[in-house]
């Protein structure tokens, strides 16, 4: 039986490890040539060597890297069938504080169960890096990308484009502004584009995931039941919820649809 992506090209960008990186094993058991992006070029190339695929570092933040990496892409195949802006940031990497951060928002999670609600000053203390870092990454990495890889898709007249946004951008949370502000900009981005492009019949769609177990939210762990109990189904979300929804709308099943965010949250959004 053919693989619902035979044949296509794909550039998964943060795909070393966690959801880019599952997203890409189901492209590539489904058919597809992948291409793996990272910030740095080891662990891309170790994860595309894994997969049979092309591993390229850059900065998705950074418009020069961006452009370098597309002319690599061109280097490596003459189209570009599917880019998935998968690239993204907790905001917690690095940080000294984020133990706290994190008892802060269990706190305030506990509180907010039992209709108390404690004080959050997070966004008035936010440092002006924290904020340019989030959205540079995920807002600005998502417009960069999907800026050169039109021009692929321009040029061959077809494509798809799968942005990911988060439940976060669509409900929002206190603790952590800059992140849900950049992933609701990308759902808006994914819509604006998806009109501007149908008629080149390029298709642009989002997938807004819920609370997904990987290395990202394993800072989280402490709210994890929490998650869990908020959440009908009763679990934290796998990377292969998520991988599979790209699969669909990357293939030919998914031909009618563009302009929609897919959110698969295990009912999660529901219960807020």
């Amino acid at each position: 039986m053919t693989g619902r992506l035979e044949g296509k090209v794909a550039l998964i960008t943060g795909a070393a490890r966690g959801l880019g990186k599952a997203i890409a094993e189901k492209f590539v058991a489904e058919g597809a040539q992948v291409i793996i992006n990272d910030l740095h070029a080891a662990p891309a190339a170790d994860t595309a060597g894994l997969l049979g695929g092309r591993g390229i570092g850059a900065d998705v933040s950074d418009p020069a890297s961006v452009r370098a990496m597309f002319e690599r892409v061109g280097e490596l195949t003459d189209r570009l069938d599917i880019l998935v802006n998968n690239a993204g940031i907790s905001g917690l990497e690095g940080d000294n504080t984020a133990r706290d951060r994190v008892a802060q928002m269990v706190a305030r999670a506990e509180q907010a169960v039992v209709g108390e609600v404690l004080p959050d000053n997070s966004t008035m203390e936010l440092a002006d890096d924290d904020w340019l870092k989030q959205i540079g990454v995920h807002l600005n990495g998502t417009f960069f990308c999907s800026r050169e890889a039109l021009k692929f898709m321009t040029r061959q007249g077809c494509g798809t484009i799968i942005n990911m946004g988060s439940v976060m951008g669509t409900f929002g949370r206190p603790g952590n502004t800059p992140y849900c502000a950049a992933k609701a900009g990308i759902l808006g981005f994914t819509r604006a584009l998806a009109h501007e492009v149908a008629n080149q019949n390029i298709r642009v769609n989002a997938i807004a995931p819920g609370w997904i177990h990987t290395d990202m939210t394993d800072p989280l762990e402490p709210l994890h039941p929490l998650l869990r109990a908020q959440t009908p189904q009763g679990r934290l979300g796998e990377p292969d919820d998520i991988a599979w929804a790209a699969v669909y709308l990357a293939s030919e099943e998914a031909k009618f649809v563009t302009g929609q965010t897919l959110s698969p949250n295990g009912g999660w959004y529901m219960s807020q």
